[in-house]
């Protein structure tokens, strides 16, 4: 029923068998990704998915929200309003899923991600070197991460860039100048800084104003009076408070995109809507 709601079929037998292929051929490690929030999709379901998951054995876990944008992708306006849950039955969902997948014997990794204890990903966290990018975790340390393909983002030390989004324009330019980049914004000093925060937190759950002014110096400061206010303000259980900053409490963790939101300038600077966080 789900499936057939976003028009796209693939059979418990279909997955199996392309995991199979992979390893076959030498894919020493199988990430499968997982949506909850999906049109029709209960409680009840998504366990039942994650436990058929679970059976085919990967190694990594995504599980992600469906984001539903028919504002910018005019094909999700064919599902019905009614069909998707609200709010409240996603952050179950979510809860749900997350519970049968430790019970499977995964890692929770971040805020999304779920790896087997001894997966590259579960070991760097347990380190406390895990890294994330806007493509997910990683344990990758490189500066650069190049998009191919038509709407692919990419991202070098002095900012972002976006190749075209039609298929057909990104094709033309490739084949006339072999780039086709669309558009670029350039970092600034305090994008680095809230980027490097954002990605701590996400990885971390915590925040330290001693490594922040190790890393970035007097700039760190308005960070740390964001943060001390956070915590003064917190009424809901979500931080506790460190010597220099603050940890994120186990009730907070599933709120970390919007906690981490709150130190995001461009956020609610414009005029863009966004899926919701939860």
């Amino acid at each position: 029923v789900v499936q057939d709601a976003i028009n796209r079929r693939q059979s418990y037998e279909e997955t199996a068998a392309s995991i199979e292929g992979l390893r076959a051929r030498g894919v020493s490690s199988v990430n499968l990704d997982l949506l909850y929030g999906l049109p029709h999709q209960s409680e009840e379901s998504v366990a039942k998915t994650v436990r058929q998951v679970a059976s085919l054995n990967p190694d990594r876990v995504s599980m992600f929200g469906y984001a539903h944008v028919p504002w910018m992708k005019s094909h999700q306006k064919m599902i019905e309003d009614d069909a998707l849950p609200d709010i409240y039955e996603r952050f179950q969902q979510s809860t749900r899923g997350a519970s049968e997948l430790l019970n499977s014997g995964f890692d929770p990794i971040g805020m999304d991600h779920f790896a087997k204890p001894g997966d590259e990903l579960a070991l760097a966290a347990r380190r406390g070197e895990l890294r994330r990018n806007f493509q997910g975790y990683t344990t990758d340390a490189c500066d650069a991460l190049i998009g191919f393909g038509a709407s692919a983002i990419g991202q070098l030390p002095q900012g972002y860039l976006q190749n075209e989004v039609p298929t057909a324009e990104y094709r033309r330019q490739i084949e006339e100048t072999g780039l086709a980049i669309k558009k670029g914004i350039a970092f600034s000093g305090d994008d680095r800084l809230r980027a490097h925060v954002i990605e701590r937190l996400m990885c971390d759950f915590a925040l330290s104003s001693k490594h922040l002014t190790e890393k970035f110096g007097a700039a760190a400061n308005v960070i740390t009076e964001e943060a001390q206010t956070f915590v003064r303000n917190d009424d809901d259980g979500l931080f506790d408070a460190t010597n220099d900053g603050f940890v994120v409490t186990e009730k907070g963790r599933p709120f970390i995109r919007s906690i981490c939101a709150q130190f995001d300038r461009y956020l609610n600077a414009g005029k863009a809507k966004h899926s919701i966080a939860v």
